[in-house]
């Protein structure tokens, strides 16, 4: 089969004839039919993160396709079926967290694209486990930027618990920001999209945001006090001086909520306002299977939409050029 492999960081992806892997006990082999492309990839591509993976490798977290094989034991799926291949690609089931619907945080997960081979590629195996079925009727270009972009953005507004009324600020619209707009909003939420450019605060007016704030024009901090602040602010953008944006933006009892993940690795927040206007910091990671699950059965009854180009693998690093200097509206996704 064709893949995309990481044969090093410093270096293009490149495109290889690699034997189509097999599926263990427990495990599937997926065709893959889209695989969406996520910042986590490319950063997995140059090693920019702490624990690296360890090239050779196949990146790759937003993996949809249908199930060739089930390997012994399968019970959660059959051949035919189409799934997804989430980025919590393995946990162990059995831990505290696991065990208490937190699987995201054990400390035991292996995640896909980074410590198992991903799905930019032609086939992929997975935990049966862990992929999750896609239901009838939604086009798999569509649920692979929700297997990451969306069930990461869902699961933030819903452990900001965002009310009914709540003026919510999302901070970075594109392939996480559209989608976390759209869920604050089925949450009851008044969503004030934050951004540099003018596409990506044209496309939030177009989803329903209530007001869309140019960044590179104006102080976010100012424009959004001007308006009364905000309940939630939600930072998907990769800088420390946008959480502290974030952060002067929020009302008392005000919820910050990070997602991106800064190269930095730091942040600096003023600890008296902190503390005098009882804000809460919250660290959210991807979703669970069953977040996944609703992302999807929401997706299916036509309350989300998924702003997405289509590319073919063999341009991959293309595309990721494109994503980094901002060229791509929301999310890119790539087909064999």
């Amino acid at each position: 089969m064709r893949a995309t492999v990481v044969t090093a960081f410093d270096r293009p992806l490149e495109i290889l004839d690699v034997p189509v892997p097999q599926p263990g006990p427990g495990q599937l082999l997926v065709r893959i039919e889209a695989s969406g492309l996520c910042h986590t990839d490319i950063h997995a591509a140059r090693g920019d993160w702490p624990v690296k993976p360890n090239p050779p490798f196949v990146p790759g977290h937003e993996g949809v396709g249908i199930v060739e094989r089930v390997g012994a034991g399968v019970t959660e799926h059959a051949v035919g079926d189409r799934v997804a291949l989430p980025w919590l690609g393995w946990a162990c089931g059995t831990c505290d967290y696991c065990v208490t619907g937190w699987e995201t945080l054990c400390e035991s997960q292996r995640n896909t694209g980074y410590a198992i081979d991903g799905a930019h590629a032609e086939y992929a195996v997975g935990s049966a486990r862990y992929a999750v079925r896609v239901p009838e009727g939604v086009d798999p270009v569509e649920a692979a930027p929700l297997t990451c972009a969306g069930v990461t953005t869902y699961k933030a507004v819903k452990v900001a618990g965002v009310r009914p009324g709540d003026r919510v600020a999302i901070f970075g619209i594109g392939g996480l920001g559209h989608l976390a707009q759209q869920y604050a909003q089925l949450h009851g939420g008044e969503t004030v999209a934050v951004d540099v450019t003018d596409e990506k605060l044209a496309l939030a007016a177009s989803l329903g945001a209530a007001h869309t704030v140019d960044a590179a024009r104006v102080d976010p901090v100012e424009a959004i006090t001007a308006l009364g602040g905000v309940d939630v602010a939600v930072v998907l953008a990769a800088s420390p001086t946008v959480i502290a944006q974030a952060h002067g933006c929020l009302r008392r009892g005000g919820r910050l909520v990070l997602v991106s993940l800064p190269k930095e690795n730091a942040m600096t927040l003023p600890v008296f306002e902190t503390v005098l206007k009882g804000i809460t910091v919250i660290g959210s990671i991807v979703g669970t299977r069953a977040d996944l699950a609703e992302v999807f059965r929401l997706h299916a009854a036509g309350r989300t939409r998924v702003i997405h180009e289509v590319r073919k693998l063999d341009e991959i690093n293309d595309a990721i050029e494109d994503v980094l200097a901002g060229r791509v509206a929301a999310r890119l996704v790539l087909q064999p």
